[in-house]
């Protein structure tokens, strides 16, 4: 891959006024330089973890791509990563004709169901189904189209007000419902446990490895279990997590555009 061929005066990222092309190229190159250094690290811990638990199934990585610019996500995937997720709606319409083809886009955000027409022919997962009205859009748009789109059920573990997700004693009906539809596959579950606070956040970990194990003893077809982003993606891998969300420890702190 060469230096041009990720070149800042060619990415989507505006360049600081009084800064020279030359500075700003050489800004970058420093930065795609940090990003093949966290993805070996990263592969390296996930490969780590994984000895330690004892697996030998794959674990894949999923780039998260929210405000990282699709230059930079290209890298990336010049480097390895298949997998990238999205966050919004919008971001992913405005960066998809630009991304590596190579790569599969799963969608990992809160979904409302009148955005679900827009994305059912760009993702091959959406992770972030909570209620049986989402499930039932996105099956009827996916039957309109032709195909089938896998979901996951996110599942609220820590009973948390500010997450999405549905409840423990929610699961099982939203389960027997997804299995029901024809365009939505049910795949497993994704799940967002809460921030560690002296180890406390294991619990949830656990309880989430059990669930998917429960389940994919239940029904054939349960296969995946999305848990663990950048601060617990190694913990998560203890745990049975089959794909890790890694975003700002790959592609450094996230820069946000002003209002």
């Amino acid at each position: 891959m060469t230096e041009k061929s990720f070149s800042s005066s060619n990415s989507g990222e505006e360049q600081p006024v009084g800064i020279s092309a030359e500075a700003a190229d050489s800004a970058a190159e420093a930065e795609f330089a940090g990003i093949a250094e966290n993805y070996k690290r990263i592969v390296e811990n996930i490969e780590k973890a994984g000895l330690k638990a004892g697996r030998t199934d794959k674990v894949r990585l999923m780039a998260v791509t929210k405000t990282v610019p699709f230059e930079k996500v290209n890298f990336a995937a010049s480097l390895g990563v298949n997998l990238l997720g999205e966050n919004r709606v919008q971001e992913l319409l405005g960066k998809y004709d630009h991304y590596d083809k190579s790569c599969e886009i799963h969608f990992i955000g809160g979904l409302q169901s009148n955005k679900v027409k827009y994305i059912t022919d760009k993702v091959s997962m959406i992770h972030s189904v909570d209620s049986g009205k989402l499930a039932a859009e996105i099956n009827r748009r996916a039957l309109a189209a032709g195909r089938v789109v896998d979901i996951l059920i996110e599942v609220n573990i820590g009973r948390e007000e500010s997450k999405g997700g549905v409840l423990l004693e929610e699961l099982d009906e939203l389960v027997s419902f997804c299995f029901s539809l024809s365009g939505a596959r049910l795949r497993g579950f994704m799940a967002i446990p809460p921030p560690a606070l002296n180890g406390g956040s294991e619990k949830y970990f656990e309880a989430m490895e059990r669930i998917y194990r429960d389940y994919r003893l239940k029904y054939g077809g349960i296969d995946t279990l999305s848990m663990g982003m950048s601060q617990d993606y190694e913990q998560a891998v203890l745990y049975g997590s089959t794909i890790v969300r890694v975003g700002s420890a790959l592609f450094g702190k996230r820069k946000y555009k002003e209002a």
